[in-house]
Protein backbone atom coordinates (compact mmCIF):
# COMPACT_ATOMS: atom_id res chain seq x y z
CA UNK A 1 0.00 0.00 0.00
CA UNK A 2 1.34 3.41 -1.00
CA UNK A 3 1.40 6.53 1.16
CA UNK A 4 1.80 9.02 -1.68
CA UNK A 5 0.01 10.31 -4.77
CA UNK A 6 1.98 9.92 -8.00
CA UNK A 7 1.37 12.43 -10.75
CA UNK A 8 3.20 14.31 -13.47
CA UNK A 9 2.87 18.04 -14.11
CA UNK A 10 4.12 19.37 -17.44
CA UNK A 11 6.23 16.25 -17.88
CA UNK A 12 7.85 16.26 -14.43
CA UNK A 13 7.14 13.61 -11.79
CA UNK A 14 5.73 14.56 -8.39
CA UNK A 15 5.10 12.39 -5.34
CA UNK A 16 2.64 14.11 -3.03
CA UNK A 17 2.46 13.09 0.64
CA UNK A 18 0.82 14.20 3.85
CA UNK A 19 -1.15 17.41 4.08
CA UNK A 20 -0.36 18.40 0.50
CA UNK A 21 -2.47 15.51 -0.81
CA UNK A 22 -5.51 17.30 0.62
CA UNK A 23 -4.91 20.46 -1.43
CA UNK A 24 -6.89 21.52 -4.51
CA UNK A 25 -4.77 21.14 -7.63
CA UNK A 26 -4.79 24.90 -8.18
CA UNK A 27 -3.35 25.58 -4.71
CA UNK A 28 -0.58 23.04 -5.33
CA UNK A 29 0.24 24.56 -8.72
CA UNK A 30 0.30 28.13 -7.48
CA UNK A 31 1.71 27.90 -3.95
CA UNK A 32 3.94 24.83 -4.11
CA UNK A 33 5.22 24.99 -7.69
CA UNK A 34 4.90 28.68 -8.52
CA UNK A 35 2.82 27.93 -11.63
CA UNK A 36 0.58 30.97 -11.36
CA UNK A 37 -0.74 30.95 -14.93
CA UNK A 38 -3.64 28.78 -13.78
CA UNK A 39 -6.03 31.29 -12.22
CA UNK A 40 -8.67 30.82 -9.53
CA UNK A 41 -11.74 33.02 -9.67
CA UNK A 42 -14.88 31.20 -8.52
CA UNK A 43 -13.38 28.05 -6.92
CA UNK A 44 -16.62 26.32 -7.91
CA UNK A 45 -15.89 25.02 -11.42
CA UNK A 46 -18.08 27.68 -13.03
CA UNK A 47 -15.72 30.15 -14.68
CA UNK A 48 -13.05 27.97 -16.32
CA UNK A 49 -10.10 30.25 -15.44
CA UNK A 50 -8.49 27.24 -13.74
CA UNK A 51 -8.80 24.89 -16.73
CA UNK A 52 -6.02 22.33 -17.09
CA UNK A 53 -5.60 19.32 -19.34
CA UNK A 54 -5.63 16.04 -17.45
CA UNK A 55 -4.32 12.81 -18.96
CA UNK A 56 -5.25 9.34 -17.75
CA UNK A 57 -4.18 6.00 -19.15
CA UNK A 58 -6.68 4.68 -21.68
CA UNK A 59 -5.88 1.77 -24.00
CA UNK A 60 -2.18 2.00 -23.23
CA UNK A 61 -1.78 5.72 -23.81
CA UNK A 62 -2.62 8.99 -22.08
CA UNK A 63 -5.94 10.52 -23.12
CA UNK A 64 -6.27 14.21 -22.26
CA UNK A 65 -9.43 16.04 -21.22
CA UNK A 66 -10.05 19.60 -20.01
CA UNK A 67 -10.98 19.83 -16.31
CA UNK A 68 -11.42 22.54 -13.68
CA UNK A 69 -8.34 22.45 -11.49
CA UNK A 70 -10.03 24.30 -8.62
CA UNK A 71 -12.33 21.38 -7.80
CA UNK A 72 -9.84 18.59 -8.39
CA UNK A 73 -8.09 17.65 -5.15
CA UNK A 74 -4.71 15.93 -5.38
CA UNK A 75 -6.00 12.72 -3.78
CA UNK A 76 -8.24 12.34 -6.87
CA UNK A 77 -5.35 12.65 -9.32
CA UNK A 78 -3.18 9.61 -8.73
CA UNK A 79 -1.55 8.38 -11.94
CA UNK A 80 -2.48 11.41 -14.03
CA UNK A 81 -0.47 13.87 -16.12
CA UNK A 82 -1.48 17.51 -15.70
CA UNK A 83 -0.65 20.02 -18.43
CA UNK A 84 -1.05 23.67 -17.44
CA UNK A 85 -0.92 26.86 -19.49
CA UNK A 86 2.84 27.02 -18.83
CA UNK A 87 3.26 23.57 -20.35
CA UNK A 88 1.62 24.40 -23.68
CA UNK A 89 4.52 26.38 -25.15
CA UNK A 90 5.93 25.06 -28.43
CA UNK A 91 9.73 25.08 -28.42
CA UNK A 92 9.66 27.89 -25.90
CA UNK A 93 7.35 30.00 -28.05
CA UNK A 94 3.60 30.65 -28.11
CA UNK A 95 1.66 27.78 -29.65
CA UNK A 96 -0.84 28.40 -32.51
CA UNK A 97 -3.80 28.89 -30.13
CA UNK A 98 -1.87 31.43 -28.07
CA UNK A 99 -0.70 33.22 -31.23
CA UNK A 100 -4.28 33.42 -32.50
CA UNK A 101 -5.47 34.90 -29.20
CA UNK A 102 -2.80 37.62 -29.49
CA UNK A 103 -3.48 38.46 -33.13
CA UNK A 104 -7.27 38.55 -32.65
CA UNK A 105 -7.05 40.63 -29.46
CA UNK A 106 -8.65 37.85 -27.44
CA UNK A 107 -7.59 39.21 -24.05
CA UNK A 108 -8.04 42.43 -22.11
CA UNK A 109 -7.49 41.96 -18.38
CA UNK A 110 -6.17 38.48 -19.17
CA UNK A 111 -7.41 36.82 -16.02
CA UNK A 112 -9.65 34.37 -17.85
CA UNK A 113 -7.28 33.98 -20.82
CA UNK A 114 -5.23 30.98 -19.58
CA UNK A 115 -8.44 28.97 -19.12
CA UNK A 116 -9.67 29.88 -22.60
CA UNK A 117 -6.32 28.93 -24.13
CA UNK A 118 -6.19 25.55 -22.36
CA UNK A 119 -9.82 24.76 -23.26
CA UNK A 120 -9.13 25.63 -26.91
CA UNK A 121 -5.97 23.55 -26.94
CA UNK A 122 -8.04 20.62 -25.72
CA UNK A 123 -10.45 21.21 -28.61
CA UNK A 124 -7.71 21.36 -31.22
CA UNK A 125 -5.67 18.48 -29.84
CA UNK A 126 -7.12 16.26 -32.57
CA UNK A 127 -5.55 18.55 -35.19
CA UNK A 128 -8.85 19.34 -36.87
CA UNK A 129 -10.38 22.78 -37.51
CA UNK A 130 -13.57 23.72 -35.69
CA UNK A 131 -16.70 25.65 -36.66
CA UNK A 132 -17.85 28.68 -34.69
CA UNK A 133 -20.61 26.53 -33.15
CA UNK A 134 -18.10 23.89 -32.04
CA UNK A 135 -15.82 26.53 -30.55
CA UNK A 136 -18.68 28.11 -28.60
CA UNK A 137 -19.76 24.68 -27.38
CA UNK A 138 -16.22 23.82 -26.28
CA UNK A 139 -15.92 27.12 -24.40
CA UNK A 140 -19.23 26.81 -22.55
CA UNK A 141 -17.41 26.56 -19.24
CA UNK A 142 -15.16 29.58 -19.76
CA UNK A 143 -16.46 33.01 -18.71
CA UNK A 144 -15.06 36.39 -19.77
CA UNK A 145 -16.31 39.72 -18.44
CA UNK A 146 -14.28 42.26 -20.42
CA UNK A 147 -12.91 40.98 -23.73
CA UNK A 148 -16.16 39.83 -25.29
CA UNK A 149 -16.55 36.43 -26.88
CA UNK A 150 -16.44 37.54 -30.51
CA UNK A 151 -12.68 38.10 -30.47
CA UNK A 152 -12.11 34.76 -28.69
CA UNK A 153 -14.26 32.80 -31.16
CA UNK A 154 -12.49 34.59 -34.01
CA UNK A 155 -9.18 33.45 -32.54
CA UNK A 156 -10.43 29.86 -32.53
CA UNK A 157 -11.41 30.15 -36.18
CA UNK A 158 -7.98 31.46 -37.15
CA UNK A 159 -5.76 28.88 -35.42
CA UNK A 160 -2.94 27.80 -37.74
CA UNK A 161 -3.21 24.03 -37.55
CA UNK A 162 -0.25 23.50 -39.89
CA UNK A 163 1.93 24.47 -36.93
CA UNK A 164 -0.10 22.57 -34.32
CA UNK A 165 1.61 19.97 -32.16
CA UNK A 166 -0.59 17.64 -30.15
CA UNK A 167 -0.07 17.07 -26.43
CA UNK A 168 1.21 13.53 -26.95
CA UNK A 169 3.91 14.97 -29.21
CA UNK A 170 4.82 17.70 -26.73
CA UNK A 171 5.00 15.07 -23.98
CA UNK A 172 5.82 11.58 -25.30
CA UNK A 173 4.08 9.35 -22.82
CA UNK A 174 5.86 5.99 -23.00
CA UNK A 175 7.87 6.51 -19.80
CA UNK A 176 4.96 8.12 -17.95
CA UNK A 177 2.55 5.33 -18.88
CA UNK A 178 5.14 2.72 -17.88
CA UNK A 179 5.48 4.28 -14.43
CA UNK A 180 1.73 4.57 -14.02
CA UNK A 181 1.10 0.95 -14.97
CA UNK A 182 3.51 -0.15 -12.25
CA UNK A 183 1.51 1.81 -9.67
CA UNK A 184 -2.16 1.75 -10.74
CA UNK A 185 -3.00 -1.56 -9.05
CA UNK A 186 -1.78 -0.37 -5.65
CA UNK A 187 -4.02 1.02 -2.96
CA UNK A 188 -3.25 4.33 -1.27
CA UNK A 189 -3.85 5.43 2.28
CA UNK A 190 -2.92 8.90 3.47
CA UNK A 191 -3.20 10.66 6.83
CA UNK A 192 -2.74 14.29 7.78
CA UNK A 193 -3.68 15.64 11.20
CA UNK A 194 -7.19 14.21 11.83
CA UNK A 195 -7.97 13.51 8.18
CA UNK A 196 -7.69 10.24 6.29
CA UNK A 197 -8.08 9.46 2.62
CA UNK A 198 -8.34 6.06 0.99
CA UNK A 199 -7.79 5.45 -2.71
CA UNK A 200 -8.69 1.75 -2.96
CA UNK A 201 -7.92 -0.41 -5.96
CA UNK A 202 -10.83 -2.82 -5.52
CA UNK A 203 -14.53 -2.58 -4.70
CA UNK A 204 -14.10 -5.04 -1.84
CA UNK A 205 -11.49 -2.81 -0.24
CA UNK A 206 -13.71 0.24 -0.75
CA UNK A 207 -16.59 -1.50 1.02
CA UNK A 208 -14.39 -2.44 3.96
CA UNK A 209 -13.21 1.15 4.35
CA UNK A 210 -16.84 2.35 4.20
CA UNK A 211 -17.85 -0.24 6.78
CA UNK A 212 -15.04 0.77 9.15
CA UNK A 213 -15.71 4.48 8.63
CA UNK A 214 -19.46 5.01 8.01
CA UNK A 215 -19.09 8.80 7.82
CA UNK A 216 -16.78 8.51 4.80
CA UNK A 217 -17.37 11.02 2.01
CA UNK A 218 -17.02 9.34 -1.40
CA UNK A 219 -15.56 11.44 -4.19
CA UNK A 220 -15.57 10.58 -7.87
CA UNK A 221 -15.48 13.66 -10.10
CA UNK A 222 -15.78 16.03 -7.15
CA UNK A 223 -17.99 18.47 -9.03
CA UNK A 224 -20.24 18.91 -5.98
CA UNK A 225 -18.34 17.75 -2.91
CA UNK A 226 -15.24 19.74 -3.84
CA UNK A 227 -17.34 22.90 -4.16
CA UNK A 228 -18.61 22.34 -0.63
CA UNK A 229 -15.05 21.82 0.55
CA UNK A 230 -13.89 25.01 -1.15
CA UNK A 231 -16.77 27.33 -0.31
CA UNK A 232 -18.88 25.92 2.52
CA UNK A 233 -16.34 24.72 5.02
CA UNK A 234 -16.84 20.99 4.52
CA UNK A 235 -13.83 19.19 6.05
CA UNK A 236 -14.49 15.43 5.98
CA UNK A 237 -12.58 13.33 8.48
CA UNK A 238 -12.63 10.38 6.09
CA UNK A 239 -12.54 10.64 2.32
CA UNK A 240 -12.51 7.89 -0.28
CA UNK A 241 -11.61 8.59 -3.89
CA UNK A 242 -12.87 6.00 -6.37
CA UNK A 243 -10.54 7.23 -9.14
CA UNK A 244 -8.49 4.01 -9.14
CA UNK A 245 -11.29 1.47 -8.64
CA UNK A 246 -11.03 -1.30 -11.21
CA UNK A 247 -14.01 -2.55 -13.21
CA UNK A 248 -16.26 0.50 -12.94
CA UNK A 249 -15.36 2.35 -16.14
CA UNK A 250 -17.32 0.37 -18.73
CA UNK A 251 -20.64 0.81 -20.51
CA UNK A 252 -22.22 -2.47 -21.58
CA UNK A 253 -25.19 -2.62 -23.94
CA UNK A 254 -27.65 -5.51 -24.16
CA UNK A 255 -31.24 -6.22 -25.21
CA UNK A 256 -33.97 -7.38 -22.83
CA UNK A 257 -36.85 -9.76 -23.53
CA UNK A 258 -39.01 -6.88 -24.83
CA UNK A 259 -36.39 -5.77 -27.32
CA UNK A 260 -35.44 -2.74 -25.24
CA UNK A 261 -31.82 -1.62 -25.13
CA UNK A 262 -30.32 -1.80 -21.65
CA UNK A 263 -27.20 0.13 -20.70
CA UNK A 264 -25.10 -0.94 -17.74
CA UNK A 265 -23.15 2.17 -16.83
CA UNK A 266 -20.20 1.74 -14.48
CA UNK A 267 -19.97 4.10 -11.52
CA UNK A 268 -16.80 5.74 -12.83
CA UNK A 269 -18.15 6.44 -16.33
CA UNK A 270 -18.10 10.20 -16.84
CA UNK A 271 -21.05 12.14 -18.19
CA UNK A 272 -19.00 12.99 -21.29
CA UNK A 273 -18.29 9.30 -21.93
CA UNK A 274 -21.96 8.44 -21.52
CA UNK A 275 -22.96 11.32 -23.81
CA UNK A 276 -20.61 10.05 -26.53
CA UNK A 277 -21.86 6.46 -26.14
CA UNK A 278 -25.56 7.29 -26.44
CA UNK A 279 -25.22 10.01 -29.09
CA UNK A 280 -26.82 7.75 -31.71
CA UNK A 281 -29.10 5.88 -29.29
CA UNK A 282 -31.16 8.51 -27.51
CA UNK A 283 -31.40 12.17 -28.48
CA UNK A 284 -33.27 13.24 -25.35
CA UNK A 285 -30.72 11.86 -22.89
CA UNK A 286 -27.91 13.22 -25.07
CA UNK A 287 -29.47 16.69 -24.87
CA UNK A 288 -29.84 16.59 -21.09
CA UNK A 289 -26.22 15.50 -20.73
CA UNK A 290 -25.17 18.30 -23.11
CA UNK A 291 -26.85 21.01 -21.04
CA UNK A 292 -25.74 19.37 -17.78
CA UNK A 293 -22.63 21.51 -17.61
CA UNK A 294 -19.46 22.55 -19.36
CA UNK A 295 -17.02 20.13 -21.00
CA UNK A 296 -14.81 20.52 -17.93
CA UNK A 297 -17.66 19.41 -15.66
CA UNK A 298 -18.86 16.59 -17.94
CA UNK A 299 -15.33 15.16 -18.21
CA UNK A 300 -15.19 14.93 -14.40
CA UNK A 301 -18.73 14.26 -13.18
CA UNK A 302 -20.35 10.84 -13.32
CA UNK A 303 -23.89 9.52 -13.63
CA UNK A 304 -23.45 7.62 -10.35
CA UNK A 305 -22.28 10.80 -8.65
CA UNK A 306 -25.27 12.77 -9.91
CA UNK A 307 -27.53 10.09 -8.46
CA UNK A 308 -25.66 9.80 -5.15
CA UNK A 309 -25.75 13.56 -4.67
CA UNK A 310 -29.50 13.09 -4.09
CA UNK A 311 -30.46 16.59 -5.13
CA UNK A 312 -34.17 17.05 -5.93
CA UNK A 313 -33.11 19.20 -8.90
CA UNK A 314 -30.41 16.90 -10.31
CA UNK A 315 -30.58 16.68 -14.09
CA UNK A 316 -30.46 12.93 -14.77
CA UNK A 317 -32.76 11.32 -12.13
CA UNK A 318 -36.08 12.29 -13.79
CA UNK A 319 -35.08 10.30 -16.89
CA UNK A 320 -33.98 7.37 -14.71
CA UNK A 321 -37.25 7.52 -12.73
CA UNK A 322 -39.37 7.56 -15.89
CA UNK A 323 -37.42 4.70 -17.49
CA UNK A 324 -37.57 2.49 -14.36
CA UNK A 325 -33.79 2.35 -14.06
CA UNK A 326 -32.07 0.33 -11.34
CA UNK A 327 -29.03 1.02 -9.20
CA UNK A 328 -26.52 -1.75 -8.48
CA UNK A 329 -24.90 -1.30 -5.08
CA UNK A 330 -22.15 -3.38 -3.53
CA UNK A 331 -21.29 -3.94 0.13
CA UNK A 332 -19.26 -6.36 2.18
CA UNK A 333 -22.10 -8.91 1.90
CA UNK A 334 -22.39 -8.75 -1.87
CA UNK A 335 -24.31 -6.96 -4.59
CA UNK A 336 -27.97 -6.02 -4.84
CA UNK A 337 -30.18 -3.86 -7.07
CA UNK A 338 -32.45 -1.04 -5.96
CA UNK A 339 -35.14 0.47 -8.15
CA UNK A 340 -34.43 4.09 -8.93
CA UNK A 341 -37.89 5.04 -7.71
CA UNK A 342 -37.00 3.58 -4.28
CA UNK A 343 -33.44 4.89 -4.02
CA UNK A 344 -34.25 8.16 -2.25
CA UNK A 345 -35.81 7.83 1.19
CA UNK A 346 -35.90 11.56 1.97
CA UNK A 347 -34.07 14.79 1.30
CA UNK A 348 -30.42 13.87 0.63
CA UNK A 349 -31.05 10.37 2.02
CA UNK A 350 -30.23 7.16 0.13
CA UNK A 351 -31.38 3.56 0.52
CA UNK A 352 -27.77 2.46 1.10
CA UNK A 353 -26.28 0.47 3.95
CA UNK A 354 -23.30 2.00 5.70
CA UNK A 355 -20.84 -0.21 3.82
CA UNK A 356 -22.39 0.07 0.35
CA UNK A 357 -21.51 2.15 -2.67
CA UNK A 358 -22.95 2.48 -6.17
CA UNK A 359 -21.13 0.26 -8.65
CA UNK A 360 -23.43 0.35 -11.67
CA UNK A 361 -26.54 2.04 -13.09
CA UNK A 362 -28.86 -0.07 -15.28
CA UNK A 363 -30.61 2.25 -17.74
CA UNK A 364 -33.37 1.06 -20.10
CA UNK A 365 -33.62 3.22 -23.22
CA UNK A 366 -36.93 4.16 -24.85
CA UNK A 367 -38.38 1.92 -27.54
CA UNK A 368 -39.38 3.25 -30.95
CA UNK A 369 -43.09 3.18 -30.08
CA UNK A 370 -42.60 5.41 -27.03
CA UNK A 371 -42.66 9.19 -26.80
CA UNK A 372 -40.08 10.51 -24.37
CA UNK A 373 -39.21 14.13 -23.62
CA UNK A 374 -36.86 15.51 -20.99
CA UNK A 375 -36.92 19.06 -19.68
CA UNK A 376 -34.52 21.24 -17.72
CA UNK A 377 -35.61 24.76 -16.80
CA UNK A 378 -32.84 27.04 -15.56
CA UNK A 379 -31.75 30.64 -15.90
CA UNK A 380 -28.91 29.64 -18.19
CA UNK A 381 -29.04 26.80 -20.69
CA UNK A 382 -25.70 25.32 -19.68
CA UNK A 383 -23.76 25.18 -16.45
CA UNK A 384 -26.64 26.16 -14.23
CA UNK A 385 -28.55 24.44 -11.47
CA UNK A 386 -32.09 23.60 -12.49
CA UNK A 387 -35.19 25.26 -11.09
CA UNK A 388 -37.40 22.47 -12.47
CA UNK A 389 -36.86 19.20 -14.32
CA UNK A 390 -39.23 16.70 -15.91
CA UNK A 391 -39.35 13.44 -17.82
CA UNK A 392 -42.49 12.24 -19.63
CA UNK A 393 -42.71 8.81 -21.28
CA UNK A 394 -45.82 7.60 -23.09
CA UNK A 395 -46.44 4.40 -25.01
CA UNK A 396 -49.16 4.69 -27.66
CA UNK A 397 -51.44 2.11 -29.23
CA UNK A 398 -53.45 3.42 -32.18
CA UNK A 399 -53.41 6.94 -30.82
CA UNK A 400 -54.37 5.98 -27.26
CA UNK A 401 -51.99 6.13 -24.34
CA UNK A 402 -51.26 2.55 -23.30
CA UNK A 403 -48.83 3.38 -20.47
CA UNK A 404 -47.37 6.51 -18.92
CA UNK A 405 -44.46 7.46 -16.70
CA UNK A 406 -44.06 11.02 -15.45
CA UNK A 407 -41.24 12.22 -13.16
CA UNK A 408 -40.63 15.75 -11.88
CA UNK A 409 -37.70 17.34 -10.07
CA UNK A 410 -37.66 20.56 -8.10
CA UNK A 411 -41.20 20.11 -6.79
CA UNK A 412 -40.56 18.14 -3.58
CA UNK A 413 -37.78 17.01 -1.26
CA UNK A 414 -36.87 14.32 -3.77
CA UNK A 415 -37.40 13.63 -7.46
CA UNK A 416 -40.84 12.04 -7.70
CA UNK A 417 -43.09 10.05 -9.99
CA UNK A 418 -46.64 11.37 -10.40
CA UNK A 419 -48.91 8.27 -10.09
CA UNK A 420 -52.19 10.20 -10.26
CA UNK A 421 -51.17 11.84 -13.52
CA UNK A 422 -49.94 8.54 -14.93
CA UNK A 423 -53.22 6.81 -14.03
CA UNK A 424 -55.23 9.64 -15.59
CA UNK A 425 -53.32 9.43 -18.89
CA UNK A 426 -53.72 5.70 -19.48
CA UNK A 427 -56.50 5.00 -21.97
CA UNK A 428 -56.81 8.63 -23.10
CA UNK A 429 -56.24 9.98 -26.59
CA UNK A 430 -53.13 12.12 -26.84
CA UNK A 431 -54.83 15.47 -27.42
CA UNK A 432 -54.16 19.00 -26.30
CA UNK A 433 -57.12 18.80 -23.93
CA UNK A 434 -55.73 15.60 -22.38
CA UNK A 435 -52.38 17.28 -21.80
CA UNK A 436 -54.03 20.36 -20.31
CA UNK A 437 -55.93 18.19 -17.85
CA UNK A 438 -52.79 16.20 -17.03
CA UNK A 439 -50.94 19.43 -16.32
CA UNK A 440 -53.68 20.65 -14.02
CA UNK A 441 -53.59 17.36 -12.15
CA UNK A 442 -49.78 17.52 -11.92
CA UNK A 443 -50.05 20.97 -10.35
CA UNK A 444 -52.19 19.45 -7.59
CA UNK A 445 -49.87 16.49 -7.03
CA UNK A 446 -46.65 18.41 -6.32
CA UNK A 447 -45.58 20.59 -3.40
CA UNK A 448 -42.66 22.84 -4.41
CA UNK A 449 -41.04 25.48 -2.22
CA UNK A 450 -39.68 28.94 -3.02
CA UNK A 451 -35.92 29.47 -3.15
CA UNK A 452 -33.34 31.55 -5.01
CA UNK A 453 -33.97 29.66 -8.28
CA UNK A 454 -37.70 30.09 -8.43
CA UNK A 455 -40.84 30.70 -6.44
CA UNK A 456 -43.39 28.09 -5.48
CA UNK A 457 -45.94 29.61 -7.90
CA UNK A 458 -43.38 29.60 -10.72
CA UNK A 459 -42.70 25.90 -10.22
CA UNK A 460 -46.40 25.09 -10.00
CA UNK A 461 -46.94 26.88 -13.32
CA UNK A 462 -44.08 24.90 -14.87
CA UNK A 463 -45.52 21.65 -13.53
CA UNK A 464 -48.76 22.43 -15.32
CA UNK A 465 -47.50 23.99 -18.55
CA UNK A 466 -44.79 21.44 -19.31
CA UNK A 467 -47.50 19.07 -20.54
CA UNK A 468 -48.67 21.60 -23.13
CA UNK A 469 -45.07 21.95 -24.31
CA UNK A 470 -44.82 18.16 -24.45
CA UNK A 471 -47.93 17.94 -26.62
CA UNK A 472 -46.73 20.46 -29.19
CA UNK A 473 -43.22 19.00 -29.33
CA UNK A 474 -44.36 15.40 -29.78
CA UNK A 475 -47.49 15.74 -31.94
CA UNK A 476 -45.64 15.16 -35.20
CA UNK A 477 -43.81 12.12 -33.82
CA UNK A 478 -47.07 10.80 -32.33
CA UNK A 479 -48.65 10.74 -35.80
CA UNK A 480 -45.74 8.63 -37.01
CA UNK A 481 -46.16 6.25 -34.06
CA UNK A 482 -49.75 5.61 -35.08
Amino acid sequence: MRDYILLYINGRQHKVVGEKAFMPLTDYLRYELGLCGTKVVCAEGDCGACTVMLGRVEDGALAYKPLNGCIQYLFQLDCTHIVTIEGLKLNGQLNPVQEAMVHCHGAQCGYCTPGFVVAMCAMFDDGESKSACQIKDGLTGNLCRCTGYEAIVKAGLSVDLSAWQSIDKLYPDAEIVKNFKQQIGESIHLKADDKEVSVPSSVAEACRFRSDNPQTVIISGGTDVSVNMNKRGLVPDFVMSVSNLAGLSDIVSSTDSEGRTLLEVGARVTLAELEAYISELDEELKYILWVFGSPQIRHAGTLAGNIANASPIADTPPFLFAMDAEIEVTGINGTRRIKMTQFYTGYKKLALQADELITKVIVPLPKKDELVKLYKVSRRQHLDISAFTAAIRLKLDKGKIESAAVAYGGVAAVVMRLPKVEQFLVGKDLTLDTCRQAGQLARQEVAPISDVRGSRDYRLTLAENIFIKFYHETKEKELVCR
